[in-house]
């Protein structure tokens, strides 16, 4: 495969800072590759994302949570983790300076990434302008119709007899909107085989391994168990990125389920508004109380004891599998 890479030329050596981040090892867990490159390159290090930024006279903006990846290697690992092969077809979510579009784009991958800022959405079309495998959308993804762009693009590939049956998910996001990123993507099995995320480390902890009975398990693990199969892949440490954040990230992996390995529900809209989302609203309240708007309290406690719960059971103390069939029980009740 032709050398695809567009590196972005180094500025000047005074701007060198004294250490360069070294990547993290994988966790044990982790399952990695390595990239065969055939081509020399430049890194997007600090050089080159400090030029980039220059170019547009911009700096990284709180406001819209961007903290720049300086490790090439993190970025491999993290397209490694997803198995992007030759003719994938990928959704990025802030491609930022274009790093990690850098790697998938020479993985051979077909890439659709979403951009808020202007500045780097036109940065990173312009960057890789000599390529026809990078579509770049300047939209804000919490707001976007993300299912109808990749649709299209995906019946556009098969128009040209280049059938793709899944996309997959490989991003560096921005912290402040992981959970509505994950709540939008997670339910996309029909399009998403795989989503691999650059998380907050302790977002990522939360999201794959919360217990019972704590104060981190929350509705947003039912709703990851309930559409995924997620698994914690490897930390990175903060001073990878620019600006340098006050937390260190995390590598999180969601297998997606089809419809058909779904929890056996009525319906996913009640089962998640009329059960798990009112339960934790008093979230120390027991159970025949929180959902007396449902109904009675002793047809509660009967539910309860029909699918092996205590009468006094609280919605921290149920798994995924208690609320199914406690939600069953209830709809037929």
């Amino acid at each position: 495969m032709p050398c695809l890479l567009h590196s972005l030329p180094p500025i000047s050596p005074s701007t060198t800072p004294k250490t360069r981040p070294k990547p993290p090892l994988p966790a044990h867990n982790s399952r990695t590759r390595t990239l065969h490159i055939t081509c020399t390159r430049s890194q997007d290090d600090f050089h080159a994302t400090l030029k980039a930024l220059n170019s547009r006279n911009r700096t990284p903006r709180k406001s819209l949570g961007q903290h720049y990846m300086l490790n090439s290697s993190i970025n491999e690992q993290l397209v490694s983790v997803a198995d992007v092969k030759d003719g994938d077809v990928v959704l990025e979510i802030g491609p930022g300076t274009g790093s990690l579009t850098n790697i998938l784009v020479d993985a051979g991958a077909t890439v659709l990434a979403i951009e808020k800022d202007p500045h780097m959405a036109a940065l990173v079309r312009e960057r890789f302008a000599s390529t026809d495998r990078l579509k770049v959308l300047q939209e804000d993804f919490t707001k976007c119709h993300i299912n109808s762009h990749m649709l299209s693009l995906l019946e556009s590939r098969d128009l040209l007899g280049q059938k793709s049956r899944f996309a997959k998910v490989v991003s560096n996001i921005p912290f402040n909107i992981s959970t509505d990123v994950v709540r939008q993507l997670l339910p996309m099995g029909d399009i998403f085989s795989e989503v691999v995320l650059l998380l907050q480390d302790e977002t990522a902890m939360r999201f794959v391994e919360s217990s019972l009975r704590t104060s981190e398990y929350r509705p947003i693990n039912i709703f990851i168990n309930f559409y995924s199969d997620p698994e914690y892949k490897f930390k990175v440490p903060r001073e990878n990125f620019f600006p340098q954040p006050n937390v260190d990230a995390a590598v999180v992996t969601f297998k997606l389920k089809q419809t058909a390995d779904y929890p056996p529900v009525s319906t996913t809209k009640s089962f998640f508004s009329m059960v798990v989302n009112s339960a934790f609203n008093g979230k120390r309240k027991m159970l025949r109380r929180s959902l007396q708007h449902i109904c009675t309290s002793l047809e509660i406690e009967e539910a309860l004891g029909n699918a092996g719960l205590p009468a006094t059971s609280r919605p921290e103390e149920l798994t995924l599998d208690d609320f199914v069939r406690l939600h069953n029980l209830i709809v037929k009740a």
